[in-house]
């Protein structure tokens, strides 16, 4: 057994159909199919069953592919390294942002790049579930996401916390244009506009479980994992948006009026996140320290 074979078999279990594993591959269907009996020969054992036009794996064949990832991760990251400690820090550092999360990346690229002039950047967007999957499968090393986040598989470092804000336009406001406070109780009444991540719980559930504590079950009216569309919602006068405060900074609505939520218990939180057991690349880990570094020197 070799580990060509084993990416042939990986390919294969992905695409579930050895025509469009070999395209994938860049390889002739029939030597493709004869590398895959010849890996089920050395084991002994069928890996694949058929399913219609379908290939799916068997029970040892679920082992296999498990394990066979695994080690490909480790194989990659072993080439990384080893090019790293040859050539220096240069390539790509694959970043992924949650949108109202972005105000905290600009300076940090800005500066890392001085740093390091041969490293150039890939970003994603998404949200948290989004770049938490996008970090597993290894499209991405670095996220910045918004809390709460499933924390058994991911490393964390903690951003500053930020209040929320009630955002309106000016003539949809009901509060007095003296006021740029409210208590999450003065939102009973209003047609609200929440964020809420594609899968799993988020800010939609803190904004929720707050409004509850408060004695009213909130007129939500839309949710949406993008923040730029709630706030063009908002500008419409379709509801009012609560969305973290640093998500005003790039917004280009001159009739919009953000109003401060005070709300001790309910703070949006974010922090960058990284899988455990993955070998983050030099770039990596030498953006981490700069972020925090950044942080310590913001604190003192």
């Amino acid at each position: 057994m070799d580990i060509r074979k084993l990416r042939y078999f990986y390919t294969i279990a992905q695409e579930k159909q050895i025509t469009r594993a070999a395209k994938r591959l860049h390889i002739a269907q029939p030597p493709l199919s004869q590398q895959l009996k010849q890996l089920e020969g050395e084991l002994g054992i069928p890996l694949f069953e058929r399913n219609g036009k379908k290939l799916e794996l068997t029970e040892a064949g679920k082992v296999l592919y498990h394990r066979t990832e695994k080690l490909l991760h480790e194989m990659d990251d072993m080439i990384t390294e080893v090019k790293e400690t040859h050539e220096g820090i240069r390539g790509v550092l694959a970043l992924g942002s949650v949108k109202s999360c972005f105000s905290f990346l600009p300076r940090q690229l800005k500066s890392f790049r001085e740093q390091y002039p041969n490293l150039h950047f890939h970003l994603q967007e998404g949200d948290t579930y989004f770049l938490s999957e996008s970090l597993r499968n290894r499209e991405i090393e670095l996220a910045i996401v918004r809390l709460p986040i499933d924390k058994d598989d991911f490393s964390l470092l903690r951003l500053p916390s930020e209040p929320y804000v009630l955002v309106t336009t000016k003539e949809m406001c009901p509060f007095p244009s003296s006021i740029s406070e409210v208590f999450m109780a003065d939102l009973a009444d209003l047609p609200l506009l929440l964020l809420h991540r594609m899968s799993g719980v988020g800010q939609y559930e803190v904004i929720l479980n707050a409004c509850r504590l408060n004695g009213f079950e909130p007129n939500i009216v839309c949710e949406c994992p993008d923040v730029s569309m709630l706030l063009s919602l908002a500008a419409a006068n379709v509801g009012a948006a609560i969305v973290p405060k640093s998500s005003l900074s790039e917004a280009a609505y001159p009739n919009l009026k953000a109003l401060t939520i005070i709300e001790n218990s309910v703070q949006a939180e974010a922090a960058m996140i990284w899988l455990t057991d993955r070998h983050l690349s030099t770039a990596a880990k030498r953006f981490i320290s700069q972020l925090e570094a950044s942080l310590a020197a913001t604190e003192t």
